[in-house]
């Protein structure tokens, strides 16, 4: 179906020649679960026994994916994706902290990358991973209730205490900050902190967004269970289908419980698509995210939005893309005159490895959406060379 998604001119214009047979072999690649599975295990090889492959990682799927290794290095391409109306979202992507002395430094990091980002209205938002500032055992405990002994409380109490920090550091600089959903095991704890933060911070305007993923069965529930019970706030969504998909079931599988994953793609958009609807139904108090790659989760908000006579500017509502996806998306909205933004991961290439092997397990495994992909790089590269 021809969209305003499919113009590829625009969608590909910041992209070289290079940079499309790049993505276009990267796409390939990732299109294939098994060949994704043995690149996984040969990078973490390659890491654990210090093979130096860090300058062909970085030429290829890190430069694709991320924008450098430092605030700064992400300069060039945040003004450069400005100028096409795209803004950006700093991602420090790093996982798998586990010392209180990891946690510190990471929270001091998210500090410094919202004192970084302030004034520039080319990076409307920041973001962060709950546990990078606490241990998945911690949040896995308190997720499930589990009485935590002294040194846990303790440990737990400053997760707390950076939790806010980073929280009331946005709200200082008027800053919109996103807190980035994970697993099942952990999500409970981040729900119930990212509820205190926006009871805390969201009583005049959405500062604080918690991220909803919908390819979870129970999501709708939990967020009316929210509006229900909850007033005078303006809550912060950012609707996800979801990127731990393929662990959830196994996990599930494994402990012999349902799993939380809806029970394929057609109920989870169905569940997205409720989601979105039930947004709308409440924009007097709730601003949207919508963190999609799906054109038509994209069109029916568009379609929503005109229905409801609400601008394509209105800041309630925002459109955001991992970097390296959905260009077609992103800067075909821009031109539109939607508010779009790129999440724009950063850091050393060794710590993004865990990442950029999250992305192309989640690419794998969703049906359709690796191959648009290659089939618009492999339409501007027709169009290109038809000049």
């Amino acid at each position: 179906m021809e969209t305003i998604f499919s113009n590829t001119k625009d969608a590909f214009s910041l992209k070289t020649n290079f940079e499309l047979l790049r993505a276009m072999f990267l796409f390939k690649i990732i299109q294939n679960k098994l060949l994704v599975k043995i690149g996984a295990s040969l990078t973490n090889f390659f890491f654990k026994f210090y093979i130096p492959v860090t300058p062909i990682i970085k030429f290829t799927v890190f430069n694709h994916f991320c924008g450098g290794v430092s605030e700064l290095d992400c300069n060039s391409v945040i003004k450069k994706m400005f100028n096409k109306n795209v803004s950006s979202v700093l991602d420090f992507s790093t996982e798998a902290f586990k010392t209180e002395k990891e946690f510190d430094k990471c929270f001091n990091k998210k500090l410094s990358i919202i004192e970084f980002i302030k004034n520039r209205s080319e990076i409307p938002f920041a973001v962060f991973k709950p546990t990078c500032l606490g241990s998945i055992d911690l949040f896995t405990k308190v997720s499930n209730a589990d009485k935590l002994n002294t040194e846990e409380e303790n440990q737990w109490q400053r997760v707390l205490q950076r939790f806010e920090g980073v929280c009331q550091k946005a709200h200082d600089y008027d800053i919109k900050i996103l807190i980035d959903a994970e697993e099942v095991f952990v999500q409970k704890a981040i729900d119930d902190l990212a509820l205190k933060m926006m009871l805390k911070f969201n009583k005049n305007k959405a500062i604080v967004y918690n991220t909803v993923q919908m390819y979870r069965w129970d999501r709708l529930d939990y967020m009316n269970n929210l509006l229900d019970n909850n007033n005078g706030i303006i809550f912060g969504f950012k609707l996800v289908r979801g990127a731990y998909m393929e662990k959830e079931r196994e996990i599930a599988k494994k402990s012999n419980t349902k799993s939380p994953i809806c029970a394929d793609k057609a109920e989870t958009d169905l569940n997205f698509n409720n989601g979105l609807d039930l947004v709308f139904n409440n924009l007097h108090k709730i601003n949207l995210v919508c963190g999609s790659h799906n054109e038509n989760s994209v069109l029916k908000i568009m379609k929503m939005m005109s229905d409801n006579d609400i601008s394509n500017k209105d800041d309630k509502i925002w459109f955001g893309q991992l970097y390296g996806m959905s260009d077609n998306i992103s800067f075909n909205l821009a031109i539109h005159g939607y508010n779009v933004f790129k999440i724009l991961p950063f850091g050393p290439v060794r710590n993004l490895v865990p990442y950029l092997i999250r992305r192309a397990e989640e690419n794998s495994s969703v049906k359709g959406q690796t191959g648009r992909e290659l089939q618009l790089i492999v339409n501007e590269r027709n169009r290109r060379r038809l000049l």
